[in-house]
């Protein structure tokens, strides 16, 4: 195998754990991220079980869930306070490891300090964006804005956006919208409960509330608002676009909680922002060569279910496990693995999200059922 690294591209939660995964396994490895500094940026996000498994394996074990909150269950409500039914959730669901609700940057940065603890100080190179890549049998040099890379292989890592997949597949490739726009914060406040319950609100006209404890007295909310009509994106999507309380009280008003207050949530939330809830249909393969996809970059999917980041954490240990055993050419076992599990999420959480129409207990009760059964099924 070539004594070259192989070269990362993202420093977001895939690429990092993807580090650490081939680390652990003896490889050297180098990541490239195109922002000058990483920040502890973002809002709330879940790990499910079989992520917080490969997490401990890590050595993560004990960080983790003490920056994070540890759902024990799931309610599901109507807005006029009923409780329709309620879900156990990591430990108390049977599972072997805790669910973990946790910032997304502060555990992205936990990762980084791991990567950095780890690998050397040097390993992630910032200001560094990739802007191209030519890959050859047993190596691939790798353009950048910083000067050329040579590495055993690339794993593209970068995103949403991803510049390498956009190189490894050139024809259109559009977002998919939903037809939801979600607005989204971190609000300071006591969590509700007892701390360690999250709670879906089904409201009218297909509007959801997720709201959960995320550690450090926050509270993480979504508020989905169906507002267009679903198909290919109209233009350019606009990540973290600026939102405010206003915008999203009007599809709030009327809920009738005991136990939370939405007024009160959004008041006691300094920054929120609005996202439309996209994905892209699955790739026929992702990768050539020494060159792959991982995480979002390879396969998108709606904020539903718990699945992202989750999913990039799986992703991190496959790809390791294949380049263990086989060296450079198991990025296609890799591949051959994971996408048709991630194309299998994609397809339930667009199931699982549905029309936005409203829901009967029956048909919420089948909802959480494929969020046990489809979503939060321990990989592996």
């Amino acid at each position: 195998m070539s004594t070259e690294p192989i070269v990362i591209a993202g420093a977001g939660i895939g690429g990092l754990t993807t580090a650490l995964a081939l680390h652990a396994r003896g490889f050297r490895v180098q990541i490239l991220d195109s922002a000058r500094e990483l920040r502890p940026l973002g809002v709330g996000i879940n790990l499910l079980p079989h992520a917080v498994r490969e997490l401990t394996d890590f050595g993560l074990g004990e960080a983790l869930p003490a920056m994070s909150a540890n759902p024990a269950v799931i309610d599901f409500y109507r807005s006029d306070g009923a409780l329709l039914f309620r879900e156990p959730r990591g430990i108390e669901g049977g599972y072997g490891h805790p669910q973990c609700s946790v910032h997304r940057g502060r555990l992205q940065m936990l990762l980084l300090d791991a990567v950095r603890s780890r690998l050397g100080p040097d390993a992630v190179h910032t200001g560094t964006r990739v802007t191209g890549f030519n890959d050859r049998r047993r190596a691939v040099v790798v353009h950048t804005t910083a000067g050329d890379v040579c590495g055993a292989a690339l794993v593209g890592a970068d995103g949403i956006g991803s510049r390498v997949r956009a190189i490894l597949h050139p024809g259109p490739d559009p977002l998919l919208t939903s037809g939801v726009t979600m607005y989204r914060g971190a609000a300071r406040m006591t969590p509700f409960r007892d701390g360690r319950t999250m709670a879906i609100i089904k409201g009218a006209n297909g509007i959801d509330l997720i709201t959960y404890p995320i550690g450090g007295h926050e509270v993480n909310w979504v508020a989905q608002v169906p507002d267009h009509p679903p198909g290919p994106l109209p233009g350019a999507a606009q990540w973290n676009a600026p939102a405010t309380a206003e915008d999203v009280l009007p599809h709030l008003a009327g809920w009738r909680l005991d136990w939370l207050d939405p007024v009160e949530l959004l008041a006691s939330t300094a920054d929120i922002f609005s996202y439309p809830m996209v994905d892209k249909d699955p790739l026929p393969h992702w990768g050539r060569g020494p060159v792959t996809l991982l995480g979002d970059a390879a396969h998108p999917m709606y904020p539903v279910g718990a699945n992202g980041a989750s999913q990039a954490i799986v992703d991190a240990r496959v790809l390791a496990d294949h380049v263990a055993t086989d060296g450079i050419a198991g990025l296609s076992g890799y591949e051959d693995e994971r996408r048709r599990e991630t194309a299998d999420v994609i397809a339930a959480n667009r199931d699982m999200h549905g029309t936005g129409a409203a829901r009967t207990a029956d048909e919420l009760d089948l909802i959480t059922r494929r969020y046990r059964t489809e979503t939060a099924r321990s990989a592996r």
